[in-house]
């Protein structure tokens, strides 16, 4: 089923809702103890994801010059679930993709053509072909990716409807994790801004194409401060009036400023706020807000992280060199990034006994393991918290993007079970299912269960 929303903005503040939400989930058994009982479950609160898109619409929209076009599309990696994206399109939201998968998502979820942008730095001659036929917004990756939509665009029995432009990297530098830092000197990403040539080369490319229409920029990731975030974002704009001042004619008409807001993992505040993104934004480059430029955004985790929540039933505790140790239902198939880089991903835990309610109690410094079959599996280490029982059950809030809505296949672990809640204004909690849990037969099938004899 998809997710629906009602009775939202009860029951008081997130926080509120996802106590009540994992003693539900206990009591109408989703989750919890007892044998054939499921032993982990993810919860995705609906008033919280919906607070979050009317943050983004209307600190935009307050900022914006009357009348500005405005497409804001959600990051689909960053929550690749079908019920999600119906519920961002029924707040105003498009779709960003980035394969032929998430494409697939987005139409399966009803998103329009025209409120979905194609990116990607490696796509084929038929997804460009596919999306110029459809009239989605592509933006080209690299000067190769330029000369296959030359012949596609000249090709085409009639003029395409889809919005055309270049992706840049401004080469602001990185923040705080490498790995996600995408406008670096080196960044694979976009046409390099600042090598020799190349912002030349990018005005010559706009008056020799009347159809290039757009300019994209990402600088934002998480680690990446709102300042160097919009700095680029100034780059962008600076070249859009080279562009435009060359070519004698407003020819780019709408910047794509992609998105990349931090999210703050170690408390429930939600801070940078999309208010202080666009704060950052009017000081570093206010003409951007003029109306002059069509704006599009392609946030994703500071839409969702916040709003998720995995749920596991503790199975076994023990100890080892005197450190207890919990032995949990998660880990690196739901928090991967936790598991291979704990630095950089932390995560908090949430302790729960066994009905759900908080656990209290002195605390102790332990492990909170998964159940991969690796050491690194772990979502903490030494972490102090009330001693953790059998039966107990752990909360990982923050994960509602790049979490357990991206399932990592380690040892064929089954995807989990991904329930949307709703609190009513007496406290009552209703879930719906997004996304069933993986089937073991599916896991076989995946497997080539079907082709069990190829290779003999």
């Amino acid at each position: 089923m998809a997710v629906h929303a009602e009775g939202e903005g009860g029951a008081g503040s997130a926080a509120t809702r996802r106590d009540l939400a994992v003693r539900a989930a206990v009591e109408q058994g989703l989750v919890g103890g007892g044998d054939g009982a499921e032993p982990l479950a993810c919860l995705l609160d609906v008033a919280g994801i919906r607070a979050s898109a009317a943050a983004l619409t209307g600190a935009f929209a307050a900022a914006l010059a009357p009348g500005t076009p405005v497409l804001h599309a959600f990051a689909v990696k960053a929550a690749p679930l079908v019920p999600v994206l119906r519920l961002l399109a029924d707040a105003g939201l498009g779709c960003e993709v980035a394969s032929p998968g998430e494409l697939a998502l987005a139409r399966a979820a009803g998103v329009p053509a025209g409120r979905t942008v194609l990116d990607s730095p490696a796509k084929t001659v038929a997804e460009l072909r596919e999306a110029l036929a459809l009239g989605i917004a592509v933006n080209a990756d690299n000067p190769q990716e330029l000369e296959r939509l030359d012949a596609l665009v000249g090709r085409a029995p009639t003029p395409t409807t889809a919005p055309i432009g270049l992706r840049i990297n401004p080469q602001t530098g990185a923040g705080a994790i490498d790995a996600l830092s995408t406008a670096t000197a080196t960044s694979k990403f976009g046409i390099a801004l600042r090598d020799p040539g190349a912002r030349a080369w990018l005005v010559r490319a706009y008056r020799d194409r009347p159809w290039l229409t757009r300019l994209h920029i990402h600088s934002g990731s998480q680690g990446v401060p709102l300042a160097l975030i919009a700095e680029g974002v100034r780059d962008l704009h600076a070249l859009a009036e080279e562009i435009n001042a060359a070519a004698g004619r407003r020819q780019v008409d709408t910047l794509d400023i992609g998105g990349g807001l931090p999210v703050n993992f170690a408390s429930d505040a939600e801070t940078p706020t999309h208010a202080q993104y666009v704060a950052a934004l009017r000081e570093a480059v206010p003409a951007l807000f003029d109306g002059s430029y069509g704006l599009v955004t392609e946030f994703g985790r500071s839409l969702l992280a916040k709003h998720g929540l995995i749920l596991a039933r503790v199975e076994y505790t023990k100890t080892s060199g005197s450190r207890p140790i919990a032995l949990t239902h998660a880990g690196v198939q739901l928090a991967t990034r936790t598991a291979y880089a704990p630095a950089a991903w932390p995560v908090r835990i949430l302790p729960y006994d066994a009905k759900g309610a908080p656990k209290t109690g002195d605390p102790v410094a332990q492990d909170v393991a998964g159940p991969a079959c690796f050491a690194g599996d772990l979502l903490a280490a030494a972490r102090e918290l009330p001693r953790l029982a059998p039966g107990d059950l752990i909360g990982v809030p923050d994960t509602g993007a790049y979490f357990f809505t991206a399932h990592y296949g380690y040892n064929s672990l089954p995807r989990p079970p991904v329930h949307g809640f709703t609190v009513g204004p007496e406290g009552q909690v209703r879930f719906r299912l997004a996304r069933p849990a993986q089937d073991i037969s599916a896991i076989v099938a995946e497997a080539g269960g079907d082709h069990g004899d190829a290779l003999l």
